[in-house]
């Protein structure tokens, strides 16, 4: 289109006047209208409708645009769905309906202000970026932190007792070691259960537990020389026993697995706690009481490397102490060190993926002795 103006051929035409039909090879142009000018653009209309489209926009019987008003320029804010932040509920701001001088317009996306807000209003804190359903060791990892927490003082004083009664009853008689030993197989069940985060898991918790009694039963049964073939039968006979359970259950397959997989462990940790039974009565009480002093030195607010430094050495200084009144005398000291190198394992995990307060007082308790047991009956065995 060139740059001159249209000029008086055009003032004429009357875009409502009837049309003539032209041959299909000639151009679509009125009939009164002259040829365009070389380069000049045709305003021809193949569909009557289209023409009448496009001919009504006009007001007048000429294409000058000269003489059509100027359109006015509208503010950008009045066309805006989020009005400007003026400490109002900005979350919905976006849902605000259009101007009724304008059309029903399709559905919008909610701008990125206002959904990041609306779903810092909807969710409460323990979530993040407004999903519910993000679990505070996810929380952890996403903001940068660690998802461990070690359990504290209160569950380190719990194992102390609980290993000072173990180390006190196993100087005392086997029969004796069975009460301590029978409650700490229990919270193991039930400690590993939920820092799975299976809970309630009754089913498991007490097939888990009743394989640690028959462990039990089995070892006084067969004696302390056989303390190895006890153990280690019971757990394989109860993982057969998990393995039949989960596979007539109607889970998902899944959740079948997982829930095996908890079930073994669980099983296999109460029977492992039986190698306190097993063991040496000097060596249960030499392990127990430096694992006892090992945990508390491992509470205190110290850094974590300097707090396994200071644990381990307070557990060998432990099993010197305990180890005089015993017929390991100095050897307490290297009994009582292995022993607390297995606890400081089951303390870590005590405190894996940002557990609960009652995983603390429950794995966090339990954990630390039941992992020493298998140590304290090998080193026990050597040692004396």
């Amino acid at each position: 289109m060139t740059d001159q103006p249209y000029q008086g051929q055009y003032e004429g035409y009357d875009p409502y006047a009837p049309q003539q039909p032209q041959p299909h090879h000639q151009s679509q142009q009125p009939q009164h209208q002259p040829q365009a000018w070389p380069g000049q653009q045709q305003y021809g209309y193949e569909d009557p409708q289209a023409q009448l489209q496009y001919t009504q926009q006009w007001q007048g019987q000429t294409w000058e645009t000269s003489v059509q008003p100027p359109l006015a320029a509208v503010d950008a804010a009045e066309t805006s769905y989020l009005p400007p932040q003026t400490g109002a509920a900005p979350a919905q701001a976006w849902q605000q309906a259009p101007s009724p001088a304008a059309p029903d317009p399709a559905p919008r996306t909610p701008p990125a202000p206002a959904v990041r807000e609306a779903a810092a209003t909807s969710y409460g804190p323990a979530t993040l970026a407004g999903n519910a359903r993000v679990t505070d060791a996810q929380r952890a990892r996403l903001e940068g932190r660690s998802p461990i927490i070690e359990p504290g003082m209160q569950p380190a004083a719990l194992t102390a007792l609980l290993g000072l009664l173990l180390s006190g009853a196993a100087a005392v008689h086997t029969y004796a070691l069975l009460l301590p030993l029978v409650v700490l197989q229990a919270v193991t069940a039930a400690g590993w259960f939920r820092l799975n985060g299976m809970w309630p898991a009754r089913q498991g918790i007490a097939l888990a537990f009743l394989g640690a009694l028959v462990a039990d039963a089995a070892l006084l049964t067969a004696g302390r020389d056989h303390a190895p073939a006890a153990i280690l039968g019971t757990l394989g006979v109860w993982v057969l026993l998990c393995l039949v359970l989960q596979l007539r259950s109607h889970a998902d397959p899944d959740e079948r697995m997982y829930g095996l997989m908890a079930t073994v462990a669980s099983a296999a940790l109460a029977i492992a706690a039986t190698g306190h039974l097993g063991a040496e009565p000097d060596a249960v009480t030499v392990g127990a009481a430096a694992v006892a002093v090992g945990i508390l030195a491992r509470a205190l607010p110290l850094p974590t490397p300097a707090s396994v430094v200071v644990s381990l050495l307070a557990a060998a200084g432990a099993g010197i102490a305990v180890g005089g009144m015993t017929d390991l005398g100095a050897k307490g000291a290297l009994l009582g060190a292995g022993a607390m190198v297995c606890a400081l394992i089951g303390h870590r995990v005590a405190g894996y993926d940002y557990p609960s307060r009652f995983v603390h007082f429950t794995a966090g308790v339990a954990l630390p002795l039941a992992a020493a047991a298998p140590m304290v009956y090998v080193l026990g065995r050597a040692l004396t």
